[in-house]
């Protein structure tokens, strides 16, 4: 079975890229992002939390649940994180092709 190189070339470069998010958001800041420190500081962040509930985020304080360890849960928070951009990257791009191939057969 003979494999084409420009997948391959995007597999590899795919498991790379999730390697180094599980690898690199281990050294990410614990301090809060700049909304976050100015809600803190100004006094709305409870405001904030009254209005859109623990729930709401997919991966609240970049911690992922049901794993003990910490370092295990920034790891898999920054994984996941890369799957739902690359999910929609990937749904973008297939919306592309479609209607590229739609405007093609018109001509």
């Amino acid at each position: 079975m003979k494999i084409n190189r420009n997948a391959m070339f995007t597999a590899i470069g795919i498991l790379a890229i999730l390697i180094i998010a599980m690898a690199l958001s281990l050294i990410a800041s614990s301090f809060p992002d700049g909304l976050e420190k100015i809600a803190e500081n100004y006094g709305f962040i409870d405001r904030v939390v009254e209005v859109l509930p623990e729930g709401f985020f997919l991966i609240p304080d970049y911690a992922f649940g049901g794993v003990e360890n910490e370092y295990m849960q920034t790891s898999l928070a920054g994984l996941f994180g890369v799957l739902i951009i690359l999910a929609i990257f990937a749904l973008v791009y297939l919306i592309y092709k479609v209607v590229g191939n739609k405007k093609q057969d018109k001509n």
